[in-house]
């Protein structure tokens, strides 16, 4: 075989409109950012018997012997990558000293399923062959912006890629999309990792990351949606960790005690996501159609934050965002769960750029994080060679 190396990289993700209203059966929009997580995988004559992962962001290295995968995940010697098959939780039991005997800092042990994941995945569709799999992400961790369900779609699409289940030409250059139908394969094994992972995921996070673009989903169904409106965000990470679980246990709490109103505030919320949707969807044919477009995508964020706030789930440094991004008269809303995670400014195309950098220091000085992020972009793209271009 000799020396072989693929890179794959895959986008994080935005909610745009109908978060929380989705968990009780109402529409949500969600869009892919261009924030990528980048896997690399290298096959090669120097490497040895051994299997290395090396998370580069995190400063952290594992490395197992083929033998003791072998011993712990039998079965593999003729991988089958184009059935993906789901991990039991006997199976997530055996597999559990694989990274107990890696010295994981206390502090980053939630890695620990994202560990369990590539093991599941790379034994799945590569069996016992000894690699070095590197991984780099512009996307904070734990934010709501879709990393992990990015690391498991371009490890998917890296993996399947140098497997029979693609058919790719390895001498092009540059970054390559692949066929639906084998978007359609990365995506489901994407999901099997989320699910090592999360234990029940929506699935939305792995769809958006591997087809790019955006997507409606509503109670499980999912719709590719064709963005033709180039829209540009200001994403400004609070830093603050939130517990969705309990975020989304207050929400139904509240449901139970004001039935009606909450009823009224999730129709309104499935508005607004169709509402987006449709103008999205709709191409401007000049700049002042554009200019329109915007100020109604910024008026829907605004109405969505304040039926978020209804619902019970901002938080003081969201507000403090909100109020900031307000000075400038830009509109921004939470992307996620809430209470703490991150927050999307709609940034308009003839917004001069002393603004935004003003707005970005006066964020930054709160000790938020900014990312500026074009939305609705492409999906999985692999690469085979050492230039491909960003």
């Amino acid at each position: 075989m000799g020396r072989m190396e693929v890179r794959a990289r895959a986008p994080g993700k935005i909610i745009l409109a109908g978060e929380h209203a989705v968990v009780h059966g109402y529409t949500a929009v969600a869009a892919s950012i261009n924030l990528y997580t980048s896997v690399s995988i290298l096959f090669s004559h120097e490497i040895g018997d051994t299997l290395k992962l090396d998370l580069k962001d995190m400063e952290l290295e594992f490395s197992w012997p083929i033998g003791r995968i072998k011993e712990v995940l039998p079965g593999f010697d003729s991988p089958s990558p184009s059935t993906p098959l789901s991990c039991s939780s006997e199976t997530l039991k055996s597999m559990a000293p694989l990274y107990e005997g890696q010295n994981i800092p206390e502090a980053k042990i939630t890695l620990a399923s994202g560990v369990l994941a590539f093991i599941w995945l790379y034994t799945n569709t590569q069996g016992y062959k000894p690699a070095t799999v590197t991984v780099t992400s512009e996307l904070p961790l734990g934010a709501g912006l879709g990393s992990s369900a990015a690391f498991c779609v371009a490890l998917s699409g890296a993996l399947l890629a140098l497997s029979e289940s693609c058919e790719l030409d390895y001498s092009q250059q540059g970054w390559i999309a692949l066929k639906n139908s084998e978007l359609d394969l990365v995506n489901k094994w994407a999901f099997e990792g989320e699910k090592i992972i999360h234990g029940r995921p929506s699935g939305i996070d792995n769809t958006v990351s591997t087809f790019g673009n955006m997507i409606q989903f509503r109670s499980g169904e999912i719709t590719r949606l064709k963005a033709n409106t180039p829209l540009k965000m200001l994403i400004t990470n609070t830093k603050v960790g939130r517990n969705t679980k309990a975020l989304v246990a207050g929400v139904s709490e509240r449901t139970l005690r004001h039935p009606e109103a909450m009823a009224s505030v999730f129709k309104a919320v499935d508005s607004i996501s169709k509402d987006l949707s449709d103008i999205i969807q709709t191409p401007a044919l000049d700049d002042i159609a554009a200019t329109e477009k915007e100020e109604k995508v910024e008026e829907l964020m605004e109405m969505n934050q304040g039926l978020l706030q209804c619902m019970g789930v901002s938080h003081t440094t969201i507000e403090t965002v909100l109020h900031t991004t307000l000075k400038y008269k830009l509109r921004s809303k939470l992307t996620g769960a809430g209470g703490g995670g991150c927050v999307l400014t709609l940034l308009p195309t003839i917004l001069s750029s002393i603004v935004v950098d003003k707005v970005v220091a006066e964020l930054e000085s709160c000790g938020f994080q900014c990312f500026i992020a074009g939305i609705g972009g492409n999906g999985m793209e692999v690469c085979f060679n050492d230039n491909a271009q960003n």
